[in-house]
Order: C-alpha cells, then sequence, then structure tokens
C-alpha cells in the first residue's frame, strides 16, 4: 500500500487571511447554485438521508436544500453568520462557529445520522481535522454528503482547491475522508444536471461501523 504524502501548509493557503467571521459578518441572502443544481442537490438528500433522522449541515446559511417531502427528527445548522441561519426555516437548532479557527465540534458522540456540507468544502482550511470531527458525531452507518460546483469566493478558497480541476477536487474530498478515518470507502457523484446549468458532484461516505 503507497503511503500517503502529507499535506503541506501551503495547500491550505489563501489570497485573503483576513478574519472569516469579518468576510462573512454581513449576510449573503442569496443561493450560490442555479435552480437545476439545487434541484439535484435535494434529490439526492432525498435518496441518502434516513427520514425522521437527526441532519447535520455544516458551513450551513439560508438554505439546507432539505426534500421539503420529508421530515427530519432535527436540522442543526453550524455557519458563520446570524441571519443567514435565521432565514433558513428548515433549522431547529443554530450554532455560530468558524471551523476554520475551531474544527471540534459542540456535539456528542454519535449524535447525528448524516452530515452535509453544500458548495462550501473550498472554504475549510482545516478539513481533515473537521472531518475526523464529523465522524466522531455521525452514527454508525450514517453518511456525510459533500457537494461542489464550480463557483467559490476565489479569495476565500484554499490554494489547493482553486489549482485543481473538477475531478481532482473529487479525490481532494476523498483524501480528507480518508485522511481523517473513522468512514467506509467515499463514493463520488455527478449530479450535473446537463445543459448550460451549474454542474454539481457529491462524495458521500458513511461512518464505519
Amino acid at each position: 500500500m503507497t503511503e500517503r504524502k502529507p499535506f503541506l501548509p501551503r495547500f491550505f493557503a489563501r489570497e485573503d487571511e483576513g478574519e472569516d467571521d469579518l468576510f462573512y459578518r454581513d449576510p449573503r441572502l442569496v443561493v450560490h447554485i442555479d435552480d437545476g443544481a439545487r434541484a439535484a442537490l435535494t434529490a439526492c438528500y432525498a435518496r441518502l438521508l434516513p427520514p425522521g433522522g437527526r441532519i447535520l449541515d455544516l458551513m450551513s446559511s439560508m438554505e439546507s436544500h432539505l426534500p421539503a417531502d420529508v421530515g427530519f427528527a432535527s436540522v442543526t445548522g453550524l455557519g458563520m453568520n446570524a441571519l443567514e441561519l435565521a432565514a433558513n426555516p428548515r433549522l431547529t437548532e443554530r450554532l455560530i462557529q468558524d471551523l476554520n479557527h475551531a474544527p471540534k465540534l459542540p456535539c456528542t458522540d454519535g449524535t447525528f445520522d448524516a452530515c452535509l456540507i453544500a458548495v462550501s468544502i473550498q472554504y475549510l482550511t482545516h478539513p481533515v481535522e473537521v472531518f475526523a470531527e464529523i465522524a466522531r458525531v455521525l452514527a454508525p452507518g450514517a453518511p456525510a454528503i459533500v457537494s461542489f460546483s464550480n463557483r467559490c469566493f476565489p479569495t476565500k478558497a484554499v490554494a489547493v482547491w482553486l489549482g485543481t480541476t473538477d475531478a481532482q477536487h473529487a479525490w481532494l474530498v476523498g483524501e480528507y475522508f480518508a485522511r481523517a478515518g473513522g468512514f467506509g470507502a467515499a463514493e463520488t457523484l455527478d449530479l450535473s444536471p446537463g445543459g448550460w446549468g451549474d454542474p454539481l458532484w457529491a462524495v458521500t461516505a458513511r461512518r464505519a461501523a
């Protein structure tokens, strides 16, 4: 088995290294992918999320993309802006935390039945640490679903993301899962609706038993 080379600190450097809480202080009450991609993500969640489950929406905002006709026991949103979280009607709990400053999640072990990171993985500067925390707070067999498109705030995206292709992004997220430990094999899903709309992919892995 080939030994993985360590990630270098420069991989997670950003053009704007200013405090993230200042960058995200003003609410952005807008969607970050188009209607087709949003519908595709919702359909993916409908297939993979357990009805009645406890959902953790990390790096959450004004929309969790959850299917309207599926009920969940709870939806915990952890994000950077209180007004954006307040505008999200699916959340039953709202937490403010900068994962780049504090990767440890304020949750007990095995709390959740699924974890979502929607179109924001490119901003994490300590992704392996965060993924290890996701593994800790998920119940055995629970899915983690990380989706991404080709859009971002480039000054806040990490260098390794900006310097790689969409196919390499899927590999990179799979590496986050593998290096964090606690997950089964990762699977890449092409959710792109086609046409002239936004492309969309998801990488998903389940918490190991």
